[in-house]
């Protein structure tokens, strides 16, 4: 058996706009997932509020407990029989933006709930708002717990995004098929499509490690 990259060398153009499509997916997607993470994160802090923390509870185990494939096959091929037509790529960015913020959510309530509760307390005491203490004194000291675990998050939905060719998105997988469909040269081009995805992945990394590096420094814990 012998390699023959020159479909990859040909097809190189198509797999960079395709890797290019996966990057703003998973942008869209991490900024989405983060709000979400965050709303639902603080919503499920305080179990004294039952309709809050009940539907953030639901949203956490169903999102968690299902497969991404099967949420985005809701949203593309669901959602249509309610006459709600939605472009694919609005379907995968909502469909990654949900499954991540179940996720982000769980970070977000585990970097708040490791700073000690007597800050909290001290400025409450001092006048405070609990609102105010908690953007003020709790996040800021949270954030930088939480950067390691959002890294993961972030490269693991840089992988999961492959999935969104599914939804004929013309993202990297899916303009490495096409190449496969003409070329039949399956090893080859899912090499390069790995390959792409490593480099992507390692720079994601690589960012994060840097961006920890400096809120640590910066006395934020």
């Amino acid at each position: 058996m012998s390699l023959d990259f020159l479909p990859v060398l040909e097809g190189w153009p198509d797999l960079l706009r395709g890797a290019l499509v996966t990057i703003e997916i998973t942008a869209a997607s991490l900024v989405l997932g983060c709000v979400l993470g965050l709303l639902v994160g603080l919503g499920r802090l305080d179990p004294g509020k039952r309709l809050r923390y009940g539907i953030c509870s639901i949203y956490v185990t169903f999102i968690r407990g299902t497969p991404l494939l099967v949420q985005l096959f809701l949203l593309f091929f669901g959602l249509p029989q309610f006459d709600i037509l939605l472009p694919a790529f609005v379907c995968g960015i909502l469909g990654l933006g949900i499954y991540s913020g179940a996720y982000v959510s769980e970070i977000v309530r585990g970097a708040i709930q490791s700073v000690d509760k007597g800050q909290m307390e001290a400025a409450r005491s001092l006048g405070m708002s609990s609102g105010k203490a908690m953007r003020t004194i709790i996040l800021p000291q949270a954030v930088v717990r939480m950067i390691p675990p959002l890294g993961n998050e972030f490269i693991a939905l840089i992988k999961n995004s492959a999935l969104v060719s599914l939804l004929t998105i013309a993202d990297l997988m899916h303009e490495g098929q096409k190449i496969i469909s003409v070329s039949y040269r399956s090893l080859e081009v899912y090499l390069a499509i790995a390959l792409v995805y490593l480099v992507l992945t390692s720079l994601t990394s690589m960012a994060l490690q840097r961006i920890e590096k400096r809120l640590r420094a910066g006395g934020a814990v």
